[in-house]
């Protein structure tokens, strides 16, 4: 159950509020979501416990959304939320590309990159410096080295760094050096990292497992937001399925779906989602149709000779088309 509060209440009242609420649960928590004072109850309450609270001095609404994603649930939160970061608002009507090769390789190559970043209008950096691969003989990235290289790149081009935590020994390292973390489709479960993400000052992207129900993904977003951190990016990256002519099946379909469930921004990575230089274009075009606040994609100076992930990469000259028929297709675009 989530408790909003009256705006203007000062800290002696919002305090006296919160005793009354946490004698009500010991699970009790409070949490600042970007600006409002929210508190809420993992269970719901009975009639006569919510009737006792709707009386209380300081409480604006009582919302009992499902009760594993409450705080990422639309049902108590309607608008939209978006956040800044540092200058560059994510979600809520502003629409981000977000793009770079899949591992940080070499100074030149990601300098190459971020020249073509920031002449294509695109604002965030990825690049990842810690690879979780399939196979412990491919490359796994360079690790402090490439945090150091996507941040110099990124700060020579005026540009934000989004690279992936693996786990939480790698957390302080990752924190220093990125503007937002992304949770990868094979950690979107490992819920100890994600209650430390809970308590990080930094956005998170949390991509969908590649098997998970719209649910899950929902309750891991849950997980952090319920312990302190209410900047959740949700990437919808694709999902296994039966069939085997594309790398991944990419859900167009969960873009309105989490909008009607949740009030969290919701990406689209179709890279990972296809697997296919060839499809990523038509369907980040109809992920943008389908309502999403951004796109995800893998770009690389020379896609043949990535270490990783070349053949779902971009060129130069395919980036720059993708953005200008996302730029084309957005003015004509109504507002999902």
């Amino acid at each position: 159950m989530i408790v909003t509060t009256q705006q203007g209440m000062g800290q002696v009242a919002l305090k006296e509020l919160a005793t009354v609420l946490s004698e009500l649960d010991e699970r009790f928590n409070s949490l600042n979501f970007l600006g409002e004072q929210v508190f809420f109850l993992p269970d719901n309450l009975d009639a006569q416990q919510v009737n006792e609270v709707k009386g209380l001095l300081g409480v604006a609404g009582i919302y009992s959304p499902p009760l594993h994603y409450q705080l990422a649930s639309s049902v108590w939160r309607k608008e939209r939320t978006g956040f800044l970061v540092d200058d560059i608002g994510v979600g809520a009507g502003h629409f981000q590309v977000m793009a770079g090769p899949c591992a940080v390789e070499s100074e030149s190559q990601m300098d190459a990159v971020g020249r073509k970043l920031r002449d294509c209008g695109v604002k965030f950096i990825r690049g990842g410096a810690y690879k979780p691969r399939t196979s412990p003989y491919s490359f796994q990235g360079l690790e402090t080295e490439g945090l150091k290289i996507i941040r110099e790149v990124a700060d020579r081009y005026g540009l934000k760094v989004i690279t992936e935590v693996v786990d939480r020994s790698v957390l302080d390292d990752v924190l220093y050096y990125t503007d937002v973390v992304q949770i990868g489709a094979r950690n979107m479960q490992n819920f100890f990292l994600l209650k430390e993400l809970g308590r990080i000052d930094k956005p998170v992207f949390l991509k969908r497992g590649m098997a998970a129900r719209i649910t899950e993904w929902l309750g891991a977003a849950e997980y952090i937001i319920s312990h302190g951190n209410p900047r959740v990016i949700l990437c919808e990256r694709g999902i296994r399925t039966f069939d085997t002519e594309l790398r991944n099946t990419l859900d167009v379909a969960a873009i309105p779906l989490i909008k009607s469930l949740s009030h969290l921004p919701i990406f689209a990575d179709p890279s990972h989602g296809t697997g296919d230089r060839k499809f990523i274009k038509p369907m980040a075009l109809a992920s943008m149709a389908a309502g999403c606040d951004g796109i995800m994609v893998e770009v690389h100076p020379v896609p043949a000779q990535a270490l990783s992930d070349g053949q779902q990469s971009l060129d130069f000259a395919e980036l720059e088309s993708l953005v200008k028929s996302l730029n084309s297709l957005k003015k004509v675009l109504p507002t999902l």
